[in-house]
């Protein structure tokens, strides 16, 4: 393996090691190898997990860390908490100079960790139930590094069996830790990314967020890449008709300032179907190729996104809700002859439900699918409630009166 390390010591035993390391170590790094020597020697497992962990994670101990696995971490292995185990080898993993390494290690490491699976009875056996936690979640992180490196080595078919097999072992637990599931999105997110698919790539990417401390655990340079990619993968998904949740979401602030900026600017007008921000916005989509080769597909998603927006924010004043094929073309910029197949399209998506009049050119929309709102379409919500309830008024007033009649009449 082409990489520099730390000379070590000739002997075998893991003290002589790590008293080696010690007296050897710069003034840095001298105190925290006493502390993982002392929790060592007292058999303090609890801490000297914490601390090796601690350890891989501080800056400049790179070069350390392989031969640490593996003349003292191997040694100590049953005493160390699984997860964290995984957690160290995952670190230890990226000090290889080679994808292919990097696998052969983390295979290595998973291969000595306990199954999370029960064993059925069969002839003497009695059998045993699934073990409690943390062997699972460790089991399922140790899966997702392993997706990565295979994924890193181009064999997607090896990946996504990986992917599967932990993705399954996670839906069988009632709780798991925030970065089990960080290790799982994100390397799926990665997956999905490559493979091109973009609904999937941005459900796993947003969840990945969930996860993971966005300002302490991603770099400013990763939390732009990300903004872009998740706004990209929103653009071209298929599926995807709701972007409240990632204007919602502070990594898209991080394209403020930003060459990327409008891109920014494309998907709040996509939430709120403007066609018109989205016309002034289209002479910068040379600058991103893969939108310039998807604008008929854009164009109807707008479409689409004003069609949804027209309906949601149509009066609520009791009168008909039928919205004629021609008002429908005004909000969506389209020839009249083309709403029909706009209305169907929708109804196809599941994006609204109604019922449609082709010899009267009407539509009738009863639901719209539910999305996360902006302040802006918040505040048109605030004016149909206030409509509703003045109009409920009403009718309390109307029916207050015919009962005031009815007893008058029948004082008479």
């Amino acid at each position: 393996m082409d990489i520099d390390r730390p000379a070590g010591s000739s002997s075998s035993s893991p003290l002589s090691y790590l008293e080696h390391q010690e007296a050897s170590a710069s003034a840095e790094l001298k105190p925290w190898w006493t502390k993982i020597r002392t929790a060592y020697e007292r058999k303090l497992w609890h801490n000297l997990t914490v601390t090796l962990t601690e350890f891989v994670f501080l800056p400049g101990t790179g070069p350390y860390q392989i031969e640490l696995f593996e003349k003292f971490i191997t040694t100590v292995e049953s005493k160390i908490n699984a997860l964290k185990l995984v957690e160290i080898s995952r670190r230890v993993g990226r000090e290889y100079t080679e994808p292919d390494l990097t696998l052969q290690f983390l295979q290595s490491v998973h291969s000595r960790l306990p199954s999370p699976y029960p064993v059925p009875p069969s002839g003497d056996n009695p059998g045993s139930p699934a073990p409690s936690r943390p062997i699972p979640e460790a089991y399922a992180l140790s899966l997702s590094s392993i997706a990565y490196a295979q994924l890193l080595l181009g064999d997607l078919p090896a990946c996504k069996k990986s992917l599967d097999e932990c993705e399954k072992l996670l839906a069988e637990q009632d709780t798991v830790e925030p970065v089990v599931n960080a290790g799982y999105y994100g390397v799926a997110g990665d997956y999905f990314k490559v493979k091109a698919d973009y609904a999937p790539y941005y459900k796993n990417a947003l969840l990945y967020l969930a996860c993971v401390d966005v300002d302490k655990e991603l770099s400013e340079e990763d939390r732009r890449a990300r903004a872009h990619d998740l706004c990209i993968a929103a653009l071209l998904g298929e599926t995807i008709y709701n972007f409240g949740e990632l204007l919602q979401h502070p990594i898209l602030q991080t394209l403020v300032g930003t060459e990327h900026e409008w891109i920014k600017t494309l998907i709040s007008a996509f939430n709120a179907g403007e066609i018109g921000k989205f016309e002034s916005l289209a002479n910068n989509f040379s600058k991103e190729p893969i939108l310039e080769n998807s604008l008929p597909f854009l164009r109807q998603k707008i479409c689409l996104m004003a069609l949804i927006q027209t309906a949601f924010a149509r009066p609520r004043d009791g009168a008909s809700r039928l919205m004629t094929f021609q008002s429908i073309a005004e909000a969506t910029r389209l020839p009249v002859h083309e709403v029909e197949h706009l209305i169907m399209k929708a109804l196809s998506l599941k994006l609204i439900r109604g019922t449609l009049d082709q010899v009267a050119a009407t539509v009738d929309i009863s639901w719209v699918q539910p999305r996360v709102l902006e302040e802006s379409q918040l505040e048109t919500l605030a004016m149909q409630f206030k409509a509703w309830t003045n109009a409920v008024g009403r009718t309390e007033q109307d029916v207050e009166s015919l009962r005031r009649q009815a007893q008058a009449v029948t004082a008479a």
